[in-house]
């Protein structure tokens, strides 16, 4: 069977993996409801269909039932009060009672479907017209006062006549029987049918799902490997290194953004070499694309441990975060942001880290509407919300919080990150500000590494005006805050 559907399969799967995951995954769920609804629909309209022809033929047999009742005794019982001078011809309800047959014939007629039966129906009605001429002939004979022995014969003919009637629909009532039971035997053939049919449906479904799943895998897995790759080569300092577009539209902006950010870093590298009289700035922008790899591949590991546990939905997530993260911190290669993308910067990374951190972290994000369009430094949040997660949030023990606020005042732009971390007690906030100070950062600990970035790029940046601000109270939290001249433009 699989042999014979593999053709089908391959031709949703092209028409399927051409698009972007999300879309697989709606067509693929679209195409499986498809196959489902199949035996029930059919189902429906066979039962609907059986039912109702089936409801038909016990209610020819009940009408033709009670018809042959009145067959059998309301017409000749009214006849014979007739004859025996009970009543007067014209009295009789004679007619009446005929025309009542005849109606109920037609409605059993119309409701019937098998030709012989038919047949019977139409050999009783025209029983029925000799009955009607015996009944009128009898009317004659009564009112040219013929001898009641003639009119009793009239009576035994139509008594003959209502017999083979009643004969007639007794067998009309066999032959509908079998009818119903012949459509009851086709019910279960329906039945039968309908079962291998959901059956085989079952096993289309099974092996759709299977190499639906298998194929979405391969699209996540193929691509996030090769970008895993990517990331230590760039790690390593193979900055020629480059990958393919995966041609999955989630992946494709990430894959660009990679490329793009190995040759801006060697762009960089090269610039930094040319110009010398800007070495402190190039520097840091150095420091700047170190960090960046650690990352890289930690979240990566990330998006290829959700794609195994089939979490798709996070992977489209965290994959989309991730290519606007990275966006961001390219930039085209400028220093300067607005703050609403400084903002969305940090947003991205938290929503990353959320995943990775689930059982420890929570975030907020409160800055002031009128602020957004102001122009900033790039990355100056984010390292100081990597330092409160790594250095303040995983060294308590419990769920911890990051805040990140920001504000105008006099002129300026504030920014907060908070955190209800570990802390630090009194002697290593010291020495952390110790460090900040210094004038070079090869002895730096891993603590101290992001903070003296910031510190020294804004101390760069905005020519001595402003610096980092740390509060910190052991096993209650460290707070980070800065101010920067308010502009609306670079």
């Amino acid at each position: 069977m699989r042999q014979r559907i593999q053709p089908l399969l391959n031709f949703f799967q092209k028409r399927l993996f051409s698009t972007s995951l999300r879309q697989t995954l709606k067509f693929s769920y679209f195409i499986i409801i498809c196959l489902m609804m199949i035996p029930p629909t059919i189902s429906l309209a066979s039962s609907w269909f059986q039912t109702v022809r089936y409801d038909r033929m016990i209610t020819n047999v009940s009408r033709t039932n009670r018809l042959n009742q009145i067959i059998k005794s309301d017409i000749s019982n009214e006849i014979w009060d007739i004859v025996a001078g009970n009543k007067n011809f014209d009295e009789g309800t004679q007619y009446e009672i005929i025309d009542d047959i005849n109606g109920r014939l037609e409605e059993i007629f119309e409701s019937t479907e098998v030709r012989e039966n038919r047949r019977l129906l139409e050999v009783a009605g025209r029983a029925m017209d000799t009955l009607t001429g015996y009944v009128d002939m009898l009317g004659t004979q009564i009112e040219n006062n013929f001898l009641v022995t003639r009119n009793e014969e009239i009576l035994d003919e139509i008594r003959g006549v209502a017999d083979l009637i009643s004969d007639l629909l007794q067998d009309f009532i066999v032959l509908e029987i079998e009818s119903a039971a012949a459509t009851n035997e086709q019910i279960k053939r329906v039945a039968l049918f309908l079962t291998l049919l959901q059956i085989i449906i079952l096993l289309i479904v099974l092996i759709f799902a299977l190499q639906t799943q298998r194929t979405v895998v391969q699209s996540i897995n193929g691509p996030i490997s090769e970008l895993v790759t990517l990331s230590h080569e760039i790690a390593a300092g193979n900055l020629e290194a480059r990958a393919e577009r995966p041609h999955v539209r989630e992946l494709d902006n990430l894959t660009d953004n990679l490329n793009i950010m190995a040759a801006k870093i060697r762009e960089l590298i090269d610039e930094n070499i040319r110009e010398q009289k800007n070495l402190q700035k190039s520097e840091m922008k150095a420091l700047q694309a170190q960090i960046t790899p650690h990352f890289l591949y930690n979240t990566l590991d990330t998006i290829v441990w959700l794609a195994e546990g089939k979490q798709y939905d996070q992977v489209i997530s965290v994959t989309r975060n991730f290519s606007s993260f990275f966006r961001t911190a390219l930039n085209r290669g400028k220093d300067w942001i607005c703050v609403a993308e400084e903002l969305e910067h940090v947003r991205n990374y938290l929503s990353i880290q959320k995943v990775r951190y689930r059982d420890i972290l929570d975030f907020t994000l409160d800055f002031d509407p009128a602020m957004t369009e102001r122009i900033m430094l790039k990355l100056l949040l984010q390292p100081l919300v990597e330092n409160a997660l790594y250095h303040g949030i995983k060294n308590k023990r419990g769920r911890g919080m990051i805040k990140v606020t920001g504000w105008t005042e006099g002129g300026r732009l504030c920014f907060r990150v908070e955190d209800n971390g570990i802390g630090m007690t009194p002697e290593r906030l010291a020495d952390v500000k110790r460090q900040m100070e210094e004038d070079h950062d090869r002895s730096h600990s891993g603590d101290i590494y992001g903070l003296y970035n910031v510190n020294k790029r804004l101390s760069l940046y905005y020519n001595g005006q402003t610096e980092l601000t740390i509060e910190s109270t052991y096993r209650e939290g460290t707070t980070v805050s800065f101010r920067v001249p308010e502009t609306e433009y670079v």
